[in-house]
């Protein structure tokens, strides 16, 4: 729909062809060229960041798996007490 809601004509959503340069496979050396151009280009993490990030996943792994084991103890004990079990 356009800005004023009248509706537009229909588009052609198919993927554009590809063109001749893009099936060109390169060669293995110019691969990791390519490779270590891209990876000069991240911004690593400091040791200092890298352990507060280890830190939090951490303890995130350990407050979600306690939370996940107290709610299975308590769904359990539910339906052993709803099917009188114990």
């Amino acid at each position: 729909m356009s800005a004023d809601g009248a509706p537009i004509a229909k588009r052609d959503r198919r993927a554009p062809a590809a063109s001749p340069q893009d099936n060109e496979r390169t060669g293995p050396v110019q691969f990791v060229r390519e490779v270590r151009g891209e990876l000069r280009k991240v911004v690593w993490p400091t040791k200092d960041e890298l352990i507060n990030y280890s830190a939090v996943v951490l303890v995130t792994i350990v407050i979600l798996t306690a939370l996940i084991a107290g709610l299975d103890y308590l769904a359990g004990e539910g339906v052993l007490r709803l099917f009188d079990v114990n």
